[in-house]
């Protein structure tokens, strides 16, 4: 057990250790070496506290405080500060910030000005020319490129199917709009991610809610079958039901069953019912499966142009 005589107590136990408290409640329970000072503690008062477990080193210069085991905002924010002044959360490292996607375990990827900062383990630097102050924000103490430039770097870097699944969740949830996504597109019409993101948001917004609804929509726009309405209201018998895909004219709903969701026996009778009010209205019902939509989908688009041109009362 380390033992503090009483004059080192006057030393680690003062008001310094309050000021750094607070600030890394604000900051995800990490500190800069420089925060340190302007908090009042030098070099020998770090030292004595990462002794005693006060602080942990995380990065050179940077430190966790209370706790060696850091959430993910906490290793996302202590990258960045190891990166220094300028520096910005970015690309796949941002996304997840946002929680536009979910950590892979990669190192964070941090913009840092051209000709600054410092290779460091665990982090990877990168550098941008194009990056306008309108696309930094901050938050919780850090910089953070904003979600729409976040979706142009990442443009440039995911699959088509990938990135638009991305793009449809952000949009549903509100983290971006296309007029946000317009405006980063015209501030930076020279980025490597701008002709495909250009292709996504000249499609427009369709608010989709899982992986699934992404995959029959890419489906019908290469069979070149007019869009549906996605997840729109209808209200029958008193009763609000969402179709997952929805042509108004013809009567034409298509129910997508992903085996998550649809397994459950509540579930399908919940669907069972839906489908019989909607049927009793003259919807004609279509249910496709993942497993139909990814291993048959020549099938699967046979099935729903036949739903298209035959639809119930013809």
């Amino acid at each position: 057990m380390l033992r503090v005589n009483p004059a080192q107590t006057d030393k680690v136990a003062t008001r310094p250790d309050l000021a750094v408290a607070r600030l890394a409640a604000e900051q995800n329970a990490v500190v800069s070496k420089r925060q340190l000072a302007a908090c009042g503690l030098d070099g020998d008062a770090i030292a004595v506290r990462v002794r005693r477990g006060q602080l942990h080193r995380v990065h050179r210069g940077v430190y966790s405080v209370g706790t060696g085991v850091l959430a993910l905002r906490g290793r996302l924010t202590a990258a960045v500060l190891a990166c220094g002044d300028g520096a910005v959360l970015g690309h796949h490292a941002a996304a997840v910030w946002w929680g536009m996607l979910t950590c892979d375990g990669r190192s964070p990827e941090v913009i840092v000005p051209r000709g600054a900062g410092r290779e460091l383990n665990g982090i990877r630097p990168r550098w941008s020319c194009s990056l306008e102050r309108s696309d930094v924000w901050r938050r919780e103490s850090i910089l953070v490129t904003s979600p729409a430039r976040t979706t142009l770097d990442l443009a440039a870097e995911l699959p088509p199917s990938a990135l638009r699944r991305m793009v449809r969740q952000a949009l549903s949830e509100g983290l971006v709009s296309i007029r946000h996504l317009a405006e980063v597109l015209d501030r930076s019409p020279r980025h490597r991610g701008a002709p495909a993101l250009q292709a996504i948001v000249s499609v427009g917004y369709v608010p989709t809610r899982s992986e699934l609804e992404d995959r029959a929509l890419d489906l019908l726009d290469q069979a070149e079958i007019e869009r549906p309405e996605v997840n729109a209201e209808l209200v029958l018998d008193g009763r609000r039901i969402r179709p997952d895909l929805l042509w108004r004219r013809p009567l034409v709903v298509i129910e997508l069953d992903g085996a998550a969701w649809h397994d459950h026996k509540l579930t399908r009778e919940n669907d069972a019912d839906r489908q019989a009010i909607l049927e009793a209205h003259g919807y004609r019902v279509t249910r496709i499966t993942w497993r139909q939509l990814a291993n048959n989908p020549l099938q699967t688009i046979a099935r729903i142009r036949a739903a298209l041109l035959d639809p119930p009362g013809k």
